[in-house]
């Protein structure tokens, strides 16, 4: 994260609340994930699989997130 002010330096996350963050991340795509496939089951379970939409595109926000987390250089 850039300061509009170049002599001003942002401090870094360390690498553990790196690691927490995304640890909450993958929580809430689990639990809002379930969520909506209990909510299809019961209410159009005859209908196409519609969580996908959000298994997939919030999966991708989720995957990027893992892999800023793993792949940070530490200096």
């Amino acid at each position: 994260m850039t300061h509009p002010n170049p002599s001003v330096t942002t401090p870094r996350k360390s690498a553990a609340a790196e690691r927490f963050g995304l640890h909450i991340h993958l929580l809430a795509y689990v639990v809002g994930f379930g969520a909506q496939v209990v909510l299809w089951g019961l209410f159009t379970p005859e209908h196409f699989f519609w969580p996908l939409y959000s298994l997939v595109g919030w999966g991708i926000g989720v995957a990027f997130h893992a892999w800023a987390v793993t792949s940070r250089v530490r200096h």
